[in-house]
C-alpha cells in the first residue's frame, strides 16, 4: 500500500483520538477513512476488524426565538391547557399546560419535524384589564428523535387574551443536543 493510501487512516485515527480526549465523537470506517471526510454512520456498525470505532455523541448548540400562537382547549380553574403553531427557529406543533396564579408555570411539548422536546417554565404575572402579560424563565429536560439528549434554558414571555383565553409565547434561549 502507498504512503498516500495510509495517511488519510493516519490522520482520521489521530483525529480521532484527538475528539474523544475532548468529549466529542468520530465514528470511521476503514472504507472512510480513504476518503477523507467521509463518514458514513451506517457503515460504522460493520466496519472491517481494523477500523477505527469510536463512540461518543456530537452535540449542538442552537440559539433559538420561537414564538407560539396557542389556543384554549380546556380550563380547570387556573390550569389551562393551550395548543396550537409555533413558528420561528424550531417550527412546529406546541402543547402548555399553565397554571395561572400569582405566579405562572408551565410545562410544554414541541413537536417537531425532527422530534420532540420538552420542558418547563416559570414566570412572575403582570396582569392589567383584558390582557396578562409574563415574563421569566424556562428549561429543556429533555425530547426524542433528533433531540433525545435535548437540555437547554432561556427566557419565556407571553401574554394571555383573559376574554378568549388564546396565548401568545415567545421563548428565546439555548438548546443542547
Amino acid at each position: 500500500m502507498s504512503s498516500e493510501r495510509r495517511r488519510p487512516r493516519r490522520l482520521a485515527a489521530a483525529l480521532g483520538a484527538s475528539l474523544a480526549l475532548t468529549g466529542g465523537a468520530l465514528a470511521i470506517g476503514t472504507a472512510q477513512a480513504e476518503q477523507p471526510g467521509a463518514i458514513d454512520a451506517s457503515r460504522t456498525s460493520a466496519a472491517p476488524a481494523g477500523a477505527v470505532l469510536l463512540a461518543a455523541h456530537l452535540s449542538r448548540a442552537l440559539s433559538v426565538n420561537d414564538t407560539g400562537h396557542l389556543h384554549l382547549l380546556k380550563a380547570f380553574g387556573s390550569v389551562l391547557l393551550e395548543e396550537g403553531h409555533a413558528g420561528g427557529t424550531l417550527p412546529g406543533q406546541a402543547k402548555v399546560r399553565l397554571t395561572v396564579g400569582s405566579t405562572v408555570t408551565a410545562s410544554f411539548t414541541i413537536r417537531t419535524r425532527d422530534g420532540t422536546i420538552y420542558g418547563s417554565g416559570r414566570a412572575a404575572l403582570h396582569s392589567s384589564g383584558r390582557y396578562a402579560s409574563f415574563g421569566g424563565s424556562l428549561s429543556v429536560s429533555h425530547g426524542t428523535g433528533r433531540y433525545v439528549d435535548a437540555h437547554g434554558n432561556g427566557k419565556l414571555y407571553g401574554v394571555i387574551d383573559r376574554r378568549t383565553s388564546a396565548l401568545t409565547v415567545q421563548t428565546i434561549g439555548t438548546l443542547s443536543y
